[in-house]
């Protein structure tokens, strides 16, 4: 048996009519940047995070990066954020200017741990930036507690965690910006790069759509200096059809990951093996990722077992930011951040996309418990 760690054919074969009509639409007018499409998406978003407004761009690593812009946040500023994320959200601190600083995940959601926070905070900081992983919320309410205390701005990074939800709140809603990624992997992906911001800030939003284009307004008229940043049309077309079957979506991806609950409860696999944790805050997580955490140093051999058995798996992500080569004059070292570096050494994603069937979950810990259990 064949077991992708994601299959989008399935997704779009069910899809592919109304998506090549609405290509051909756009062929047909040329407007391929911005527009009407862009601005309906932008709503489309604006009320699924249940927030005031989107401002559609390139993508989620330059949704993080113009929130930043946003905000005047550069050189001689500090952003503290977590160092076990995909590098877009430290890359996007660095890219304009500010300075990163790392705080320890949590051992179990794998977020922020916001109770090592405020001993971070120094005259220089200027904005949190959680991480919402895998498709679950970060305790914002503690993290916005501390925010607000030090009067500093909170940026999602929701490029994950679209749908997700802490305490009822949407992500993307609960601070000051929320940042989106429709790469196509997502559980919301487009056909190439694409990202949104949200805000309940009608003047941020304003200035973001400035941003994105070039700092332009009126034409030619530059008050600020932007980006190129902004979100095609044809993006926007596609993803406003799949925004429709989203939460359908994400229903499928709990029901596979409770199903996997039940098949390594009933598994030798034991304490081999740690499932993904669901915090009492979160009140929906949507599984953009099903990472499982492989002890006694056997993650390496499962992968390849896996890999081997014709199941796909992959590590998300196998060194923390602070040991990064490129960050390498950070000063940081081995031991830093210890909670990340396990989890690093240990974290494996097994495939949970909607279309995966029962069958090939059953295989899925079949294989496990025979890597690990033999």
């Amino acid at each position: 048996m064949q077991v992708p760690l994601l299959d989008l054919k399935e997704q779009y074969r069910s899809m592919k009519d109304e998506i090549l009509q609405e290509i051909s639409g756009l062929c047909d007018s040329q407007m391929f940047i911005l527009g009407q499409k862009v601005e309906t998406f932008e709503s489309e978003i604006a009320e699924y995070c249940a927030t005031d407004y989107a401002c559609g761009v390139s993508s989620g690593s330059d949704a993080l990066i113009i929130a930043l812009m946003n905000e005047g946040i550069g050189h001689g500023d500090e952003v503290i954020t977590t160092p076990f994320t995909f590098f877009a959200t430290v890359g996007a601190i660095v890219r304009v200017g500010a300075t990163p600083v790392f705080v320890d995940i949590e051992p179990d959601t794998f977020n922020i741990d916001p109770k090592l926070i405020e001993a971070e905070i120094t005259p220089k900081t200027k904005a949190i930036m959680p991480v919402h992983l895998y498709g679950q919320c970060a305790d914002m309410g503690a993290i916005n507690v501390i925010a607000e205390k030090h009067g500093l701005i909170v940026v999602e990074d929701a490029c994950q965690a679209i749908g997700a939800e802490y305490k009822g709140n949407r992500a993307g809603s609960i601070s000051d910006y929320g940042c989106f990624s429709f790469f196509p992997s997502k559980n919301l992906g487009a056909f190439g790069d694409g990202g949104i911001v949200t805000t309940n800030s009608a003047g941020k939003c304003e200035k973001l759509k400035i941003f994105r284009n070039h700092g332009m307004f009126p034409k030619y008229y530059h008050k600020y200096i932007g980006g190129n940043f902004r979100l095609d049309a044809l993006q926007a077309a596609v993803l406003s059809i799949k925004l429709r079957k989203l939460d359908s979506w994400s229903e499928a991806r709990q029901h596979n990951a409770a199903e996997y609950r039940e098949l390594f409860a009933k598994s030798a696999i034991n304490g081999q093996v740690t499932l993904p944790v669901v915090a009492d805050y979160t009140t929906r997580h949507i599984y953009n990722q099903f990472c499982i955490l492989v002890a006694d140093g056997k993650r390496d051999e499962l992968r390849q077992g896996l890999n081997d058995a014709g199941i796909g798996c992959d590590i998300y992500y196998p060194v923390p930011l602070h040991l990064q080569e490129c960050f390498s004059d950070m000063g940081l070292k081995v031991g830093d951040f210890p909670v990340s570096e396990k989890v690093a050494d240990e974290i494996l994603a097994i495939p949970i996309f909607p279309e995966s069937t029962s069958e090939q979950r059953e295989y899925v810990v079949k294989m496990i418990e025979k890597i690990l259990c033999s």
